[in-house]
């Protein structure tokens, strides 16, 4: 007689086309009766309109039917509930770990992606602010600029040197500005003015060589500044560093906050958990006290409030934010009490807060350390 183990067996291998795993392992399957030959499999879809849920259906179905003494078989799909679909995430990065491809960057490192759906929202800004808040406060930090066409995290922390490979391990050295190793196609090329006509593939080995062949050392976080939109580099990312976490960027107005939905959604579809919204440009105070709306209110809350997750700040509009991104200055240790530096220190100290260093949050994030050292001792 057929037994439950026995379709559970069969079913997995249903894959999820996306997820890339099989459905019993993604724990998909929510049960499994069977009665005198007739098999009834319950199938809990990330949403019920999931546009794979036919083939899934199809395919158990197809199954199933082919074993023996099975004479009808009966799928029933749901849409899963909110614990099954972090359980669901929670499979689909551990695989997406165990698959990844080796990088310099340490498995203890928290990777904090820097996102927006549109340009001109100021993520490049906050992305070096964040950074040197954090290397201020005695953490170890990496910067790397993936903007490959638009870099410009050299000017904002007044570098002009150049990247250069170690003598030794022939792997490419970080420069080091205000307590940040940064990385930055600005620092290769000849001048800040030349353009990169890169396309595609160029993009993706680009960021492929910053992360493998860059010597990062010990981080307790990595900041990378993403292009905005959801196309290569962001793709690429998720592949080689499956660790990465995301922060999205919107400005007030409804526009950038509706833009800012799909690399959220690019995020999600792609296993990496969303740590929260910054909102920039949330308002310019005036010597009157009133503070000018300039380009809307609420977008920021509202985006984190649709993806369930914190607002993490909301960044004023500040005259000091410009001169000081223009010449090496960040407004964070810019001296000046600046409403948009205080802002970014304390988002700097919430981000820490939401995603400690590996090595303080737990017991697990000890142990990953103690085994990423051992594996250096020799045999």
């Amino acid at each position: 007689m057929v037994t439950r183990d026995d379709v559970l067996s069969t079913l997995r291998g249903v894959r999820d086309p996306e997820l890339g795993g099989d459905i019993v392992e993604l724990g998909m399957v929510t049960d499994v009766a069977v009665v005198d030959g007739s098999v009834d499999v319950g199938i809990a879809l990330t949403i019920a309109e999931c546009p794979l849920r036919n083939q899934i259906e199809e395919d158990a179905r197809r199954r199933v039917e082919s074993m023996p003494e099975v004479d009808q078989v009966r799928i029933r799909t749901t849409g899963m509930t909110k614990k099954q679909r972090a359980s669901l995430m929670s499979v689909a990065r551990a695989r997406a770990r165990e698959g990844a491809e080796p990088t310099k960057v340490a498995p203890t490192t928290r990777v904090i992606a820097i996102g927006s759906g549109k340009g001109g929202v100021g993520k490049s800004s906050i992305s070096v602010n964040l950074a040197v808040a954090m290397a201020e406060s005695g953490l170890r930090v990496g910067l790397l600029d993936a903007d490959i066409w638009g870099f410009s995290t050299p000017r904002m922390l007044g570098v002009d040197e150049r990247l250069e490979a170690d003598g030794d391990t022939k792997l490419i050295v970080p420069v080091v500005a205000r307590g940040v190793k940064l990385v930055s196609t600005g620092l290769i090329i000849e001048t800040e003015e030349t353009a990169l006509m890169w396309r595609c593939l160029m993009l993706s080995k680009a960021l492929e060589q910053f992360l493998k062949q860059v010597e990062w050392g010990e981080l307790d976080y990595l900041i990378i500044d993403l292009p905005p939109g959801t196309g290569d580099i962001q793709m690429a990312l998720t592949r080689m560093l499956p660790q990465a976490e995301m922060v999205v960027v919107t400005t007030p107005q409804r526009a950038a906050q509706k833009v800012a939905v799909r690399v959220a959604d690019m995020a999600r579809r792609s296993h990496m958990p969303i740590i929260g919204v910054i909102e920039n440009m949330a308002g310019l105070a005036c010597d009157c006290g009133r503070v000018h709306e300039v380009f809307g209110k609420g977008g920021g809350a509202e985006l984190a409030e649709d993806l369930g997750v914190p607002l993490i700040a909301s960044i004023p509009l500040d005259p000091e934010v410009v001169p000081g991104g223009d010449h090496g200055a960040p407004v964070v240790i810019s001296g000046t009490g600046s409403p948009a530096g205080a802002a970014l220190r304390a988002a700097a100290e919430d981000m820490v807060r939401l995603l400690p260093p590996a090595d303080l949050e737990t017991c697990t994030g000890r142990i990953a350390k103690m085994l990423t050292e051992l594996e250096g001792l020799p045999a």
